[in-house]
């Protein structure tokens, strides 16, 4: 299946659950924002989505600086 992720093109074995799109980022555990279908996810969330062929996926690393 494809879904766009962070406006690039991106070929997944199937469906999956967010959690595990963002394991294979390597960013579980990690402060993100996750957008899908242009809907922003609460945090609570983004751990029942399902990731599903035609999704446009966006995710932003939230991180400190000064």
């Amino acid at each position: 299946m494809t879904i766009t992720l962070n406006g690039d093109s991106r070929e997944l074995a199937g469906e999956m659950a967010m959690t595990a799109l963002l394991d294979e980022l390597d960013l579980s555990g990690k402060p993100v924002v996750v957008e899908q279908n242009r809907q922003a996810l609460l945090p609570r969330e983004v751990g029942a989505a399902m990731v599903r062929d035609g999704d446009v996926i966006e995710i932003v690393q939230i991180t400190a600086g000064g």
